[in-house]
């Protein structure tokens, strides 16, 4: 994919990559985009933010590992509580019959669909993985700054052609990962993956059509009459 040119373009083209390019991430172009993005903001400059970068031998190894695991238990935390409200329900729904249907997997087709949420422990192939963790002493506040600096990172990435996934997935194996990097379970907590790499352009899974609310369905406006 090419290039985006300005902010605007950055946000429109990013979408979670479900497919990559055998080809690697040259690590002078990765710290440049992490150099940049330690200026995300960070409430009271607390800069939560810690990762390790996976590529070559030790990815495959890690995702060894991971596949001769099972999802621990309990989960490191959940992400899927807003199911208890309808129209979150709906938007899960609707964004999985579409990306099943651009992969063209039925919906009874049980195995078709584990078979592809597997996936996720590789990465879709990317050739690189960010696994992101932070102290456990961080709370609500320092979680967004999380949030920002890796909305900071992806937007960087579609700056340079490169293309990312987030995968809050990869916390199910949140232990098997913390000890792989020398990070102590007992201090930190990890909390996704981002998968980068080059997209798979010619892969449909890559292309579906993605919806969102519209924008007075979900802001207000006062005070500007």
């Amino acid at each position: 994919m090419t290039q985006s040119t300005t902010v605007t373009d950055a946000v429109l083209s990013r979408r979670s990559i479900r497919a990559f390019q055998d080809k690697p991430v040259p690590l002078d172009l990765i710290r440049q985009i992490m150099e940049t993005a330690r200026w995300a903001p960070s409430g009271c400059n607390f800069q939560p933010w810690e990762g390790a970068i996976l590529t070559g031998e030790p990815l495959r190894q890690l995702q060894a590992k991971m596949r001769a695991s099972q999802p621990q238990d309990p989960k490191e935390y959940s992400w899927s509580d807003p199911e208890v409200l309808p129209e979150c329900l709906a938007r899960l729904h609707q964004v999985g019959a579409d990306m099943y249907a651009a992969l063209n997997v039925e919906r009874a087709d049980k195995e078709g669909r584990a078979d592809f949420m597997a996936r996720n422990v590789v990465s879709f192939d990317a050739p690189a993985v960010l696994m992101v963790y932070f102290p456990r002493v961080m709370s609500a506040p320092q979680w967004s700054d999380v949030g920002m600096w890796l909305q900071t990172i992806m937007l960087l990435l579609r700056e340079h052609g490169l293309d990312s996934c987030p995968q809050e997935f990869l916390s199910l194996y949140a232990k098997v990962i913390k000890d792989f990097v020398g990070v102590s379970d007992e201090t930190h907590i990890f909390f996704c993956g981002i998968a980068i790499g080059y997209q798979d352009e010619e892969d449909p899974v890559n292309h579906f059509d993605r919806k969102r609310e519209p924008l007075d369905g979900k802001i207000k406006f006062l005070g500007f009459e």
